[in-house]
């Protein structure tokens, strides 16, 4: 069984779920020297602008996180939210969790109004562009300028 906690993602447990996302983004890397690492504003994580969730599996705490914020509206006026450091650790993995994590954020967005979830990812993460595909994602075009990003998705949730 998963359970969902909301925490601050300055919370020292949430702080070391990214750190360990960032580290294991800069050692797989298509060129480590070109990642760049950004810890989220606390403020677009706290509802309704936005929510960070980590993940508890079958008695295992942390195992999990990730998050949703609201950006700016869709160029046709739909309310967007953005899919942000979904990551899931070593203790996590093959359970499926990354698909169910993923529909939690997607749930929490609809809650908050969401029209579009939005997410970017780099092709070297051919696991997590193969989720967003296999989930109803679609290719758009960039909607932000992150220097990591390759490729832009979106859903519709409404």
């Amino acid at each position: 069984m998963t359970e969902y906690r909301a925490l601050a993602v300055d919370d020292p447990e949430a702080h070391a779920l990214l750190a360990a996302y960032f580290d294991e983004r800069i050692a797989t890397f298509p060129d480590p020297v070109g990642y760049t690492t950004t810890f989220p504003e606390p403020a677009a994580f706290v509802p309704p602008a936005g929510v960070f969730l980590v993940a508890d599996v079958e008695g295992a705490s942390g195992v999990a996180c990730g998050g949703i914020r609201r950006i700016s509206d869709d160029p046709d006026g739909g309310v967007r939210y953005e899919v942000k450091h979904l990551y899931v650790g070593p203790d996590g993995r093959g359970r499926g969790l990354g698909k169910a994590f993923l529909a939690e954020l997607e749930r929490r967005a609809r809650g908050f109004g969401a029209d579009w979830a939005v997410l970017d990812t780099n092709a070297s993460l051919t696991a997590a562009g193969g989720l967003y595909r296999s989930t109803g994602y679609e290719d758009v075009e960039p909607y932000n300028d992150n220097p990591n990003a390759t490729n832009w998705y979106r859903k519709p949730l409404r």
